[in-house]
């Protein structure tokens, strides 16, 4: 059995915290129709923050290809990619399973649940379109320009539309309270911030899972550059 990295530690340790901690520490009373809900803060908004980071060590990565054009470099890209797609979505569940509590439906035509659900697509196109292509260089350097433009327009769609909008009903967005109004006296940090880092170590983990593989597989001659 392999030795664990401290840091792969450092994740179940963290996210267990956030597990029992969640359940079992004093929340706000004052919060409206949320009431016990909101302990799907320390889940589905840590979800959130790890998709960003890792997209955008996704779109780092990618600028490091384009200039280099070093292998292990597109690997992490796209690994990175598709570990912080994989936590946009576990994002989208929690928030669906939460928002059928509070707003008594798990989607509305709001800007930064449809902002979400677009920049998402646009992330499962980044993979469509690598697969898509015979040639492995070429298919490296068309999906790293695209992962590099992509994911300003991501953010935009997440984060800044929403806030402009007059509409959204999702905190934070447009003149909705955010969470950080409800939480005084500080108890929720102490969960919410060691969740945000378990939970995108985990992401991380997954992507590094995803470059080990694809190293393998282009030793034994299987990966899709060996493919042409």
């Amino acid at each position: 059995m392999p030795k664990l990295s401290w840091w792969k530690y450092l994740a179940i340790g963290l996210i267990l915290y956030a597990l029992v901690g969640g359940m079992l520490i004093n929340v706000p009373t004052d919060v409206g129709m949320l009431d016990q809900t909101i302990r799907n803060l320390f889940y589905h908004v840590p979800m959130w923050f790890s998709m960003i980071l890792l997209l955008m060590g996704s779109w780092i990565y990618s600028v490091l290809y384009l200039n280099s054009l070093k292998a292990n470099y597109h690997r992490w890209a796209y690994a990175l990619g598709v570990a912080g797609t994989l936590a946009g979505f576990c994002g989208i569940f929690t928030g669906m399973l939460w928002a059928s509590s509070t707003w008594g439906t798990p989607w509305t035509r709001d800007p930064k649940l449809n902002g979400a659900a677009v920049g998402l697509l646009i992330y499962v196109a980044y993979w469509l379109l690598y697969r898509s292509i015979a040639d492995p260089i070429k298919s490296r350097k068309i999906a790293a320009i695209y992962n590099v433009f992509v994911y300003p327009i991501f953010i935009a769609l997440i984060w800044i539309i929403p806030k402009l909008s007059d509409f959204s009903i999702h905190p934070g967005s447009g003149d909705t309270v955010g969470f950080n109004q409800y939480d005084l006296n500080q108890n929720m940090r102490y969960v919410f911030y060691p969740a945000i880092i378990g939970w995108s170590l985990l992401f991380v983990w997954v992507a590094s899972l995803k470059v080990r593989l694809d190293k393998v597989e282009s030793d034994s001659g299987n990966s899709k550059e060996n493919i042409l």
